[in-house]
């Protein structure tokens, strides 16, 4: 989460799970992960598809020339020169580029080049990398089941969650209404009901903003994808159920969230917590009371933006979840109506909650979102009209500038507006961006479009809503280098970074070992919960004063440090892993090549089911 999690408090020592069958992990719990040693060559650990664009990152003194051997036969399949070194300012690396791209065959692989040496001889440095048709599917699985494993108030049964299984915790039954979030109905201390959600990040608390934005990615991989998503079920307890397990776990979400509304005024509250942390142990251990807190502008606006989406989805769903639409556009419209009376309510934490903020002073995208999902559903012009006044600029999506979000709707669902939606012009917004972050990516050394600047908290996510803006543009134009830009973000999480690490836990053949996650730490497990990608560098190293170990660079791309202290590295987050499950689906379907390749939106756009 952006605004952290915190640490221990004082003389606290982490909690292991207790002793029992309800906790203790089955006899098929992994074993304790080692760390392997770190490859030379840099690349993505998972591999690639046959069409991919594909890259490796030498060191500037490896030689020239490269090849590529079939593992199996040893034949030279490809013959090629690195690129001239060169500088990539955000690790302070001198680096060489090997282009693998003409290799489609499905196989293992050896890429060779000359190491360097202080002899006369040039001695052959070695990489293995893998191509297959499937190369991602089982990281859609993982980063779409974490969801599940940081799910609140339920427990997780074996069948399910193997040797994570876990009691239930939070029930949130019986949630304090705060005194920022009382009203003449809902007096300071009322008992609310408000179960299920998942847990933000690393800690045990619900955020309406984190889930808004978190919740929409999912939701839109569905809407760009439902093809690769309909059969595939990722071995959560509703799979079978007739809806899709993208929107199966997007709707435990979506339950908690409809709770959060004030059903007097629309309001809805900015979020549902402890007043401090919890330790480091698992859910069921935690006692603290809990409580909803101050409605806020942007909370209840991306409640609407998020409600809109949900109900034309679930519109398809009628006979698995009857009146769900109808009741998610009511709550929508209604969160919206109290936005155009409170339009400027800023969340201000009160003295006695410490835990996170997620504090928003700037509002207007939050109301150009709602209002362009609103009028997507609808088709209601008087939301085009909220929406052209605010003129919202398009850019790289995150929970505190969700403008780029309204303009990825608008741009899936061009075909289905209104006439007056021409005037937007929604292309130019989305196509314009993705160019200049594929100019960026054509001039860097690494083959990146990230820049030292997107080094912030939670850069892995930066780096992968990057992505989501460039498969738009793909989408839209069928630019290839757009495509191949998105690769290279993926490739970066996966493995092509300075630290060689997939940055996903379980997943590569180097994945952080130690997230700053509650559950990760308390379970007894020595792997840590699979599925989830870390924060990833961040300079700012804003946890250093809780850290009894230093990072091991200060370089921004360098900037991260694989232990639970390091929330501002190492921490997991919802809204990190939802553009993970967006871009490893969209490249998986999207490359040339694959069995449902197709290039432009207009073609996989339906129109919006009313409601």
């Amino acid at each position: 989460m952006a605004a952290g999690t915190g640490w221990l408090a004082a003389g606290e020592t982490p909690v292991a799970a207790p002793a029992g069958p309800a906790a203790a992990p089955p006899a098929a719990a992994p074993p304790a992960p080692v760390p392997s040693p770190a490859p030379v060559a840099l690349m993505n650990q998972l591999g690639f598809l046959p069409g991919a664009s594909k890259w490796a990152v030498l060191p500037a003194a490896s030689g020239e020339h490269f090849e590529v051997r079939r593992t199996d036969t040893g034949m030279v399949v490809l013959k090629g020169d690195a690129t001239a070194a060169a500088l990539w300012a955000p690790s302070g690396d001198q680096v060489r580029l090997a282009d693998l791209s003409a290799v489609q065959a499905p196989g293992r692989y050896e890429l060779r080049w000359s190491a360097p040496t202080t002899s006369q001889q040039q001695p052959a440095a070695r990489q293995t990398f893998t191509i297959h048709p499937k190369a991602y599917e089982a990281l859609v699985d993982a980063s779409l089941k974490a969801f599940y494993f940081n799910r609140a108030g339920t427990a997780l049964l074996p069948q399910h969650a193997g040797p994570w299984a876990r009691p239930a915790g939070h029930p949130d039954n019986r949630v304090l209404v705060h005194a920022s979030a009382a009203s003449p109905g809902r007096p300071a201390g009322t008992v609310i009901s408000s179960p299920k959600g998942w847990y933000d990040a690393g800690d045990y608390n619900k955020y309406i903003v984190n889930s808004g934005i978190s919740t929409y990615t999912l939701l839109a991989a569905w809407e760009h994808f439902p093809a690769f998503f309909k059969a595939r079920g990722v071995g959560i307890p509703e799979t079978g159920n007739g809806i899709p397990d993208v929107l199966n776990e997007a709707l435990w979400n979506l339950d908690w969230m409809l709770t959060m509304q004030d059903p007097a005024d629309g309001g809805v509250y900015h979020k549902l917590t402890d007043l401090r942390f919890d330790g480091m142990q698992l859910p069921h251990l935690s006692k603290a009371e809990r409580y909803v807190v101050q409605k806020s502008t942007a909370g209840t606006l991306d409640f609407a933006a998020v409600m809109a989406v949900a109900s034309r989805v679930m519109a398809k769903f009628e006979a698995q979840r009857p009146g769900l639409s109808a009741r998610m556009l009511v709550a929508s419209r209604s969160a919206w109506q109290w936005a155009q009376a409170h339009p400027d309510v800023v969340y201000r934490q009160p003295a006695d909650v410490v835990t996170g903020e997620y504090g928003d002073g700037k509002l207007s995208d939050e109301h150009a979102w709602a209002a362009a999902e609103l009028y997507i559903t609808t088709r209601d012009e008087q939301y085009l009209g909220a929406l052209r006044s605010l003129a919202p600029a398009m850019g790289v999506p995150g929970w505190g500038d969700v403008n780029g979000l309204a303009w990825i709707s608008l741009a899936h669902h061009r075909a289905h507006l209104t006439p007056a939606a021409e005037q937007l012009g929604i292309e130019r917004h989305v196509t314009d961006l993705a160019r200049s972050l594929t100019a960026r990516w054509q001039a860097s050394a690494w083959r990146l479009s990230i820049v030292s600047e997107d080094f912030v908290w939670g850069s892995n996510a930066v780096a992968l809503n990057q992505a989501m803006v460039l498969l738009q543009g793909y989408r839209l134009t069928g630019d290839d280098r757009q495509l191949a830009a998105a690769q290279a973000l993926l490739d970066y999480v996966l493995g092509r970074n300075p630290m060689a690490l997939a940055m996903v836990t379980g997943q590569g053949t180097r994945s952080p070992l130690h997230p700053h996650h509650r559950i990760s730490e308390g379970d007894g497990v020595a792997a840590p919960v699979p599925g989830f990608i870390v924060a990833g560098p961040n300079p700012g190293r804003d946890d250093a004063k809780d850290c009894p170990v230093s990072y091991a660079s200060a370089a921004p791309a360098k900037a991260y440090l694989d232990h639970v202290c390091s929330y501002a590295s190492n921490e997991v987050a919802i809204n990190w892993n939802a553009p993970l499950v967006y871009v490893a689906t969209a490249l998986q379907v999207l490359t040339p090549g694959q069995p449902a390749h197709t290039r432009r939106s207009s073609r996989q756009a339906t129109t919006p089911t009313p409601p």
